[in-house]
């Protein structure tokens, strides 16, 4: 029998990461844009906003991969245990 609890708290869960990470691109790739204007100058605002913003996606994405694969997982949270 389905869990169906379950099956929609990772169907959420999916549906809110992979939106999450979309719109941090698409920040980032629209910072990048910004950050160099038409006279030569740079809006290092925008450019830091663009790091940031690539940094969450990449952050995201590692720690999806760490919670997906088991053996990263077991490291990740016995590194959690010794630290907190």
């Amino acid at each position: 029998m389905i869990n169906w609890m379950s099956f929609v708290a990772v169907a959420g869960t999916t549906l809110l990461g992979a939106g999450f990470v979309v719109t941090m691109y698409s920040l980032g790739v629209r910072f990048t844009a910004v950050s160099g204007d038409d006279d030569g100058r740079v809006n290092h605002a925008a450019r830091w906003g663009s790091y940031i913003c690539f940094g969450f996606c990449v952050l995201a994405v590692v720690m999806a991969i760490v919670l997906i694969v088991p053996f990263l997982s077991d490291n990740f949270f016995e590194l959690l245990n010794h630290l907190f």
